[in-house]
């Protein structure tokens, strides 16, 4: 059981994001902290990373990883990402000042591309 609140899994997320980040931003994508739910991490990948195919490995394999290792080892996160299964609850902890909703994808030069070979 994860010995913290979710207001404060949230605050401790938004503080080391820019650390576990760099691996998405490297690939012209992004991050966004969308909120906490019973120790659930809720975020939006975003840019290049937005719908690609590999964005359950990265969310699984760099963020996930990353996050349990700087906060805690039984943190899930799930990548909001337009699918019924990954949906963002109703009620997820973001503090009003913060509160934003779900990103649209951003179409980009690579988007073009992969529109052409699909």
């Amino acid at each position: 059981m994860i010995p913290f609140s979710d207001e404060e899994l949230y605050y401790a997320v938004r503080n080391v994001l820019p650390q576990v980040s760099g691996y998405v931003n490297s690939h012209g994508g992004g991050i966004t902290l969308l909120g906490v739910k019973d120790g659930v991490i809720y975020i939006q990948l975003i840019g290049t990373c937005h719908g690609c195919s590999m964005s359950l490995m990265t969310t699984n394999m760099v963020v996930r990883r990353e996050l349990r290792r700087l906060i805690h080892p039984e943190l899930f996160v799930v990548n909001v990402d337009g699918t019924p299964n990954n949906k963002l609850p109703d009620d997820v902890f973001t503090p009003k000042e913060e509160i934003k909703e779900p990103q649209k994808e951003k179409k980009n030069i690579l988007d073009k591309v992969k529109k052409i070979f699909s």
